[in-house]
């Protein structure tokens, strides 16, 4: 178990250390070279964001469930080191956009097109602007600073991570989205209720 820990506290440092580094290098890659780079890279990359993200969603709640199975609780500790590293693609992406016009996309942020339910495009900005927000408080920093607020706001997980995948869902009929969202809304839902169980069961224990 010793050696499964430290593997762990391996795996965060390097999930955040190639998050940073995407974060310095993607962006410049695709206002540099963007018209080198392919829709199948670029999809590969959206890939690697949505794996990482339904990792995060899924291991709290398998943790409730399968709480005598040991090893699964440990890789809780993983979920900031996935969850920052999916949301770096994601914004590396609007970083891009930035650099290329902000005046442009700050401005778009305020238009009813960016907000509308056309090519679901609402889906996908909710999950883009979560990602914002999440990477920018996932830190020791913001945890003391927000104190009890920061729970509530790394809840954007869920917007980030029902957003995206519902957008590809239903943007590219991409089935294995679907099932994500199953799997994630299955395995949140039975954690609610056994964690739930157990507080009623703990109160009159103490009763």
């Amino acid at each position: 178990m010793r050696t499964y820990l430290k593997t762990i506290k391996y795996l965060q440092i390097t999930f955040l250390s190639i998050a940073i580094i995407i974060m310095m290098v993607l962006p410049l890659v695709l206002v540099f070279k963007g018209n080198d780079i392919s829709n199948t890279a670029i999809q590969r990359f959206y890939a690697v964001a949505h794996t990482f993200l339904f990792f995060v969603m899924m291991v709290r709640p398998l943790a409730d469930i399968f709480t005598n199975t040991k090893w699964i609780r440990p890789l809780v500790i993983l979920r900031k080191g996935a969850g920052v590293l999916s949301a770096s693609i994601i914004v590396s992406f609007i970083m891009a956009k930035l650099i290329v016009d902000p005046t442009g996309y700050l401005n778009s942020i305020f238009t009813l097109p960016y907000w509308s339910m056309v090519n679901y495009a609402v889906l996908g900005h909710m999950a883009d602007l979560s990602a914002v927000i999440l990477i920018i408080t996932s830190n020791n920093l913001s945890k003391k600073i927000m104190g009890d607020w920061w729970k509530k706001v790394q809840k954007l997980s869920y917007v980030y991570f029902y957003g995206s995948a519902f957008y590809v869902f239903l943007t590219y009929g991409d089935i294995s989205q679907l099932i994500a969202i199953f799997l994630v809304t299955t395995a949140t839902a039975v954690a609610f209720i056994k964690n739930r169980e157990k507080t009623l069961q703990n109160n009159i224990n103490n009763i």
